[in-house]
């Protein structure tokens, strides 16, 4: 650190950002968090103009004129700042003026906290909320179909004997095969609720068995690849749950690329991590990663919720019901897309929290 900042020697062992600017807006100190945060080094950065190190808000410059100008302070909730590698951050942005005595030729003080985790467990929440309300009010009307359709389809069969003119059992076939139908749909809708029956399993065996049935469903034009890390060890889960959530996942990769592409499965460990709002030493990361055309952004936001579907013909049901079985589990799910890469996270405690 320059000598004329021996003033504001703490901030180095500071855990937010720091950064010291002169009237012109250049940089004269970073602190290590910031060079973290901003993926430069101090040496690189120093008597550089700021905005030729990230691309701030107009919120943000119109914050400095004032600091500058008027002496203002400023704190600023939930801004984007782009890093001058393109990357985006959602940050807490505090100015503080500072007076000429203080550093001479620095007259502000630029504190930046980011809050990516704040809001990843922000949405998290309220994601978990929305689906618990959706999952009931779901399973509420399946049984409230579920029931009606069995008099429909009683009704048809009884109808059906009746009928002289065999040309009019067409149409009660119709009914019965339709009642059959809408029957199983209501059965897959109640089916994540079933009570989870765990026991010890091996996470690579899983996707073993998975990758076994879509080479066997798509043979020969879907290259299925593994990316293992062979070092995890085993966790209590319920099998068949979980040979589901992956399935229905990398059997929508598989549909969506009308079995001609590369479907990864890649497996990491995970230390010190937060799974629905519980705190983990351990967990595994489980990544479906497919080179498809990746999932339309109108129902993007919606895909795990029931009978939303990006595929004509599909009963939206697959995703919702992975979900539901991650969360048995005490996991979480996310999914990032874009046309060519379309990555599913599938992440999973191996101990109790």
């Amino acid at each position: 650190m320059n000598s004329s900042f021996a003033s504001f020697a703490g901030l180095d062992l500071l855990a937010s950002a720091v950064l010291l600017i002169d009237e012109d807006l250049r940089v004269r100190y970073v602190n290590p968090a910031g060079e973290n945060l901003l993926a430069v080094s101090s040496r690189s950065v120093e008597s550089k103009p700021l905005l030729t190190i990230c691309t701030c808000p107009p919120s943000l410059q119109s914050a400095f004129d004032n600091g500058l100008h008027n002496n203002w302070g400023y704190t600023g909730q939930n801004l984007e700042l782009k890093r001058h590698d393109g990357e985006l951050l959602h940050l807490n942005c505090t100015v503080t003026p500072l007076r000429p005595d203080m550093a001479p030729g620095v007259r502000l003080l630029l504190e930046l906290q980011p809050i990516e985790q704040q809001l990843a467990a922000t949405r998290e929440e309220q994601l978990i909320q929305q689906q618990q309300a959706n999952r009931e009010l779901i399973r509420n009307l399946a049984h409230e179909i579920k029931n009606p359709l069995g008099g429909i389809r009683g009704a048809a069969q009884l109808l059906e004997h009746e009928l002289a003119n065999p040309s009019l059992k067409e149409y009660t076939q119709v009914i019965i095969k339709e009642a059959d139908r809408l029957q199983d749909l209501m059965q897959r809708l109640l089916t994540p609720h079933r009570a989870m029956l765990p026991t010890t399993v091996n996470i690579h065996e899983i996707l073993e068995r998975v990758r076994s049935l879509l080479t066997a469903e798509f043979p020969g034009s879907l290259a299925m690849r593994r990316d293992y890390d062979t070092s995890l060890p085993e966790l209590v889960g319920d099998r068949e749950q979980l040979i589901q959530a992956v399935l229905n996942i990398a059997r929508n990769a598989a549909q969506a690329m009308e079995g001609e592409g590369e479907i990864v499965l890649r497996t990491r460990s995970l230390r010190q991590v937060t799974l629905a709002k519980k705190r983990y030493r351990l967990a595994m990361e489980i990544k479906v990663i497919d080179n498809g055309p990746g999932i339309p952004e109108a129902i993007r936001e919606r895909m795990f919720y029931p009978l939303v579907s990006g595929r004509e013909g599909g009963s939206g049901l697959g995703l919702t019901i992975a979900q539901n079985f991650v969360q048995h589990h005490g996991g979480t799910i996310d999914c990032s897309s874009h046309p060519g890469n379309t990555v599913f996270t599938l992440r999973l405690p191996v101990e109790p929290a």
